[in-house]
């Protein structure tokens, strides 16, 4: 097989259209992202059918714009890497079926790669320094997940939500709020003009003894205290702020636990609610008081992005030869656990 040095990857689990080219030796050559976020805050969430579509119009016209950013035309690839999930499965088989075809055409392999395992593993796409093993800390959309990692394709799943995740509970707490959406990024702008202390939410799960999460309480707190009080724009600003400190707390107490349980002094933070930047300011300053290290994506690869799958898929051939295979089928619910290399 000839050497996987330049890799296409495509990524379209759910709102946003992320493509971009990473070569092996240089890093990443290019990337694009397209988001639907416009579109969807019409309807006030994901419409899975509109996003299907909007991923068909935008895929090739990024493909030819990576292309040229990256100064390579598409007989230069070594291998096609598309999200085959979690996510929505319409927008899964959009990325699924042009990946595959345009692999089949290209006499190249296509890899199919877990939208998880690329955020797990985006923190290394600017810090080489984090080595295995490490702890990981996923807050992407409906996930709230603390792993255990000690390779590529090593996961051991320390402890999950119940319920709501912590996505769900900025965004579900958000629209309690009248906030647009995404309602996480609204309401922890928000939040920055909350006071603290007018309102105190509850921590669920905080000291349960495990390291699992459930937010659905919170949620339903929230909705309590909107329907309580008049929602004044001072008002709305303080249940927002009372709502990121409770999130976060529960996610900086768990993370704090994982570490302790396992001895390992290593914390990545990956998926959207990373760019959080109360959760950031929490962690580091829980860090440099405790004496671990924690690693964040840069901000552009906190959210779904093309250049994740593309780095997963580096890695992915760097521990195991891929056959060229172009029957495809998408997984729309995939435990990351199941995912095993050296098989």
């Amino acid at each position: 097989m000839a050497t996987m040095k330049l890799i296409l990857g495509i990524e379209s689990s759910c709102d946003e259209t992320g493509v971009a080219i990473y070569h092996a030796e240089r890093g990443l050559l290019a990337h694009a992202l397209h988001t639907q976020v416009a579109m969807h805050n019409e309807y006030g969430g994901v419409v899975p059918e509109l996003a299907s579509r909007d991923h068909i119009r935008r895929m090739l016209p990024l493909i030819r714009l990576v292309a040229d950013e990256a100064g390579c035309c598409l007989q230069d690839l070594n291998a096609i890497a598309y999200t085959q999930g979690p996510g929505l499965s319409g927008a899964l088989l959009v990325g699924a079926s042009i990946a595959c075809s345009l692999a089949y055409s290209l006499n190249i392999p296509a890899i199919g790669i877990h939208h998880l395992e690329g955020h797990l593993l985006s923190p290394l796409l600017s810090d080489s320094t984090l080595k295995f093993p490490f702890i990981a800390l996923l807050v992407s959309g409906g996930h709230t997940q603390l792993m255990r990692v000690d390779g590529v394709g090593k996961y051991t799943l320390l402890g999950e939500t119940l319920d709501d995740a912590a996505g769900e509970a900025f965004d579900k707490s958000a629209k309690l709020l009248g906030l647009c959406y995404p309602g996480g990024p609204e309401l922890a702008k928000l939040a920055n003009q909350g006071r603290p202390g007018r309102f105190h939410l509850p921590r669920p799960m905080q000291h349960s003894g495990n390291l699992d999460f459930s937010f659905s309480g919170l949620k339903t707190a929230v909705l309590t205290l909107t329907r309580q009080h008049t929602l004044d724009e001072q008002t709305r600003a303080d249940i927002a702020y009372a709502t990121q400190e409770a999130i976060v707390e529960v996610l900086t107490t768990k993370s704090l636990a994982a570490l302790k349980q396992t001895g390992l002094s290593q914390l990545v933070i990956a998926g959207g609610v990373g760019a959080n930047q109360h959760l950031r300011a929490q962690l580091n300053e829980a860090a440099s008081k405790s004496g671990f290290r924690v690693f964040y994506p840069d901000l552009e690869f906190c959210t779904d992005n093309g250049a994740m799958i593309a780095f997963a898929a580096v890695l992915r051939l760097q521990e195991q030869e891929m056959e060229g295979d172009y029957r495809f089928n998408v997984r729309p619910r995939w435990d990351l656990q199941q995912l095993n290399y050296s098989e």
